[in-house]
């Protein structure tokens, strides 16, 4: 006689696949397991307990069992789900870009503050990812218009889909190019950056879902974590209109670095560290002179 396969409830599954996680050292394995069920099921995590005795079909448990494999395999929960939430956007996210971070949405607002009470600003989003921070302030903020740069032109396709998914209207202009490059002999209101900042001898250190699967070029920026930002800064002067804004991401610990380097310019005014929800300094605002 055939043996009736098992019908998984979603709260079994929830417990199931929780204890399988824990096993294999993840943190928060319950958490876990809730986002990755509620994912693929286009369910709220409440939603997964209001509903705890519904049945998986089987081609539900397939898609489960699928992503499961991948998530026990470090594989970040965006890059199963596709996508990522960034302030009033959904965003299309794979391991052509980074994951964008709650911090990089602290940069968008504090750009955002320091354009009220002005209108019809032009800005320059460099090393734009997924388009996040380039389609954030043009949906959120006075821009006319942003440029929106990359070095690789597959990072740049992902950024242009999200255009077209997110934020369609928005006046966007993707440019491939190394730093300033795509816009030399052109000036801008603001210059905005999440750059990379890992300095090589941190790599040990970070967790695998990051190093094993998010773009290394969009992380590491040789020992110290420098490189990028002190060409990025060396060049910004030429790029900005008098009393334009350089908004910088930064790593821990290297804000007085990066103030140092803004301040042997002598474009601009005494550099501001922002702080983050941790108390750490990881914003760097400066005004061209």
């Amino acid at each position: 006689m055939q043996t009736e396969t098992k019908r998984w409830t979603l709260v079994e599954m929830l417990r199931w696949t929780a204890e399988y996680l824990g096993g294999k050292g993840f943190h928060n394995p319950r958490l876990n397991a809730e986002l990755l069920l509620a994912g693929m099921l286009g369910l709220k995590r409440l939603d997964l307990y209001l509903q705890y005795d519904r049945p998986l079909s089987p081609e539900e448990l397939a898609e489960f069992k699928a992503r499961l494999r991948r998530r026990a395999r470090r594989e970040p929960l965006q890059y199963i789900d596709g996508t990522a939430a960034f302030r009033e956007l959904v965003l299309k996210v794979d391991p052509r870009v980074l994951i964008p971070r709650p911090e990089t949405e602290r940069l968008v607002q504090e750009v955002l503050d320091w354009t009220a009470g002005r209108d019809g600003l032009e800005a320059m989003d460099l090393g734009t990812g997924s388009g996040a921070i380039a389609l954030a302030l043009a949906t959120e903020g006075p821009f006319a218009r942003v440029v929106a740069t990359d070095l690789r032109e597959d990072t740049l396709a992902a950024a242009r889909a999200n255009h077209e998914f997110a934020a369609p209207s928005t006046p966007v202009d993707f440019r491939a190019g190394d730093l300033f490059e795509p816009v030399r002999g052109e000036a801008f209101d603001v210059v905005v950056s999440n750059p990379p900042y890992i300095g090589e001898e941190e790599r040990p250190a970070l967790d695998a879902e990051v190093v094993d699967w998010e773009p290394q070029a969009a992380l590491f920026a040789g020992v110290g974590g420098l490189d990028v930002i002190r060409r990025l800064v060396a060049q910004a002067p030429d790029h900005l209109r008098p009393g334009g804004l350089l908004a910088l991401e930064i790593g821990a610990g290297q804000g007085a670095a990066v103030a140092q380097l803004i301040e042997r310019t002598g474009a601009f005014n005494a550099a501001r560290l922002k702080q983050d929800l941790a108390g750490r300094d990881r914003f760097v605002l400066a005004e061209r002179l």
